[in-house]
């Protein structure tokens, strides 16, 4: 997909771009039996609490159901359009089962309208089709990879994102993660070939904050301009320092190397290779 960009009309406009969606965007209204509603929180719980922050505000916005386990086996499926979804990065396809059922699935790099996807044991090694990790061929690409089986997609789902599949030790696959980082996967947990679309999705230049606003993205404000009371780097007379050991969060906690992982019930025993 290629960038689009604007005349300096005003100093916003000057270094805005986005994408050009007439070059893979084929179909601009969603299939309405594939909506929800998706109401916001403001970063809210229901407490009323905040509990993330810079969340608030943007356009209206509904919901498309994915199919990210991609567990149809064995019935062919054709990509009916490709669409703008404005919930995640990445485009998504519109497929049409030769059963009558229609699902939305992240759109792959190259997957063009009319093209036949399926998942199952028997699937080609194709963008786009879906298959358990233990019947891919190492050296793969792949998205869309599942952690446990049967719990759907949960790795490598973002706008030109890929992981690869580096070897089989019996019922563990060593998945080369988009970080770099290296860990185990279930040879059994299913995962899509090839790599996610609308790659040029990281060099798009927002242009204005008013566009990050239109996202539901709300101001991140410095903790050294804020008061004592709000911040621990608050205060003090003009720009001053943060007058502490080392950086510390609003609620007081180290905010550089300091690990938030809990032990329980965590994967951290699968990840062979760290990124630091």
């Amino acid at each position: 997909m290629a960038i689009k960009k604007y005349k300096p009309t005003s100093p916003a406009r000057r270094n805005m771009s986005c994408l050009d969606y007439k070059k893979e965007i084929t179909r601009t209204e969603p299939e309405k039996s594939l909506l929800e509603v998706n109401t916001k929180s403001g970063g809210r719980n229901a407490h009323g609490k905040i509990t993330v922050r810079h969340i608030g505000g943007g356009n209206r916005i509904k919901y498309r159901v994915i199919d990210f386990k991609r567990n149809k086996d064995d019935v062919p499926a054709k990509v009916f359009s490709v669409e703008y979804d404005p919930n995640r990065s990445a485009n998504i396809a519109l497929l049409h089962y030769a059963d009558g059922e229609k699902r939305y699935i992240l759109a792959p790099l190259g997957l063009n309208v009319g093209d036949t996807v399926v998942s199952g044991e028997k699937a080609d090694i194709k963008a786009g089709n879906a298959l358990k990790i233990q019947n891919i061929p190492v050296g793969t690409m792949i998205h869309n990879i599942e952690m446990k089986p049967g719990r759907g997609g949960q790795i490598a789902r973002a706008a030109g994102i890929s992981a690869q599949l580096m070897a089989k030790e019996g019922k563990l696959a060593i998945i080369r993660m988009p970080s770099g980082e290296m860990r185990y996967i279930p040879v059994v947990c299913r995962a899509t070939i090839g790599q996610v679309g609308n790659v040029e999705h990281e060099i798009v230049s927002i242009g204005k904050a008013g566009r990050t606003r239109h996202f539901g993205i709300r101001p991140t404000v410095r903790g050294s301009v804020m008061n004592p009371c709000d911040h621990p780097h608050g205060g003090g007379e003009g720009k001053s320092p943060i007058g502490r050991a080392a950086p510390e969060t609003p609620w007081g906690k180290p905010a550089l190397g300091y690990k938030t992982r809990k032990k329980k019930n965590t994967s951290s025993k699968f990840i062979i290779k760290r990124i630091n």
